[in-house]
């Protein structure tokens, strides 16, 4: 089998029913597999998935495991030489699918490749950055990339330069719509579950690249993307969850190839920023 969607859900019902009706309309019978893993959902999204979409694989688990820990799991159960993570709050359009397994095809070194996501309203959104190095992170969390947008210094770790209408080698695409290569997950492994919410794919595409793998962001294929359709229903323990997640990715990959002051010193801008951004999400509530 060519291709396996794996799809993980919590509590997106609408969404996730409309995105398997686009996927069923736009690729063929027997090509493909879709297993969607829900994280103990409270709206119904389980049972009317085994009512409307008996070909589904679906995994119900009795709690919410987090992001990374479902995604193992459907990617346990799936069988495709391809692997689409797809976010439930996303709808394919026509020839998407395709595009994206040609572009995985006619690059084998290709670990993962993202696709353009544009927003309901048509805006492309900003779904390519490039590791978070030290530098890159000091720049956004002191404003200067926001007053710099165009330079590719300040700009560096949201590459806020970054050109969507050109196919291109990158570091990090959002998983929201995520092929991967069955070859590259066997080699690089699973989802570190010390990442349940954020930076999973962040990690898993650095340690595809430090084993010699690429990583590409494709403009020709396109998905729309409503954004957080799970996360904003707890958004304030989203913000912390973020930056406490960079700062396990900081831990693990740079503490021990960094001088500790310097260390030390990008992580205290992370938590001052974690501080202040979580004190602003409270008081929009």
């Amino acid at each position: 089998m060519d291709l396996s969607i794996v799809i993980v859900n919590w509590n997106t019902r609408d969404h996730l029913l409309r995105c398997l009706e686009l996927i069923r309309a736009n690729l063929a019978a027997g090509e493909f597999e879709v297993v969607v893993v829900d994280n103990a959902s409270s709206d119904e999204s389980a049972e009317l998935v085994r009512e409307h979409f008996s070909g589904v694989t679906l995994i119900e688990n009795s709690e919410n495991l987090g992001y990374a820990e479902a995604n193992n799991q459907g990617i346990a159960a799936s069988s495709g030489d391809y692997i689409l993570l797809l976010n439930p709050d996303t709808e394919v359009k026509p020839g998407t699918l395709d595009t994206l397994l040609a572009f995985g095809k006619s690059h084998p070194d290709a670990a993962a490749v993202g696709c353009r996501l544009v927003g309901p309203d048509g805006e492309v959104q900003r779904s390519c950055r490039s590791f978070p190095k030290p530098l890159g992170v000091l720049f956004e969390y002191t404003g200067l990339s926001h007053l710099f947008p165009r330079s590719r210094l300040f700009g560096s770790y949201r590459m806020t330069y970054f050109d969507y209408s050109h196919d291109a080698e990158v570091d990090q695409p959002m998983a929201s719509c995520l092929l991967i290569s069955r070859k590259a997950w066997d080699q690089v492994g699973k989802f570190d579950q010390d990442f349940p919410i954020f930076f999973n794919e962040v990690d898993w595409c650095y340690r595809a690249k430090q084993m010699g793998w690429k990583v590409y962001f494709t403009a020709g294929a396109e998905v729309t993307h409503y954004g957080g359709a799970s996360t904003r229903q707890v958004k304030p323990q989203m913000v912390r969850e973020s930056h406490q997640s960079l700062c396990r990715f900081y831990e693990k990959h740079y503490r021990s190839r960094l001088p500790l002051p310097i260390y030390w010193f990008v992580l205290m801008a992370i938590r001052v920023n974690s501080f202040f951004a979580s004190r602003l999400r409270f008081a929009d509530r």
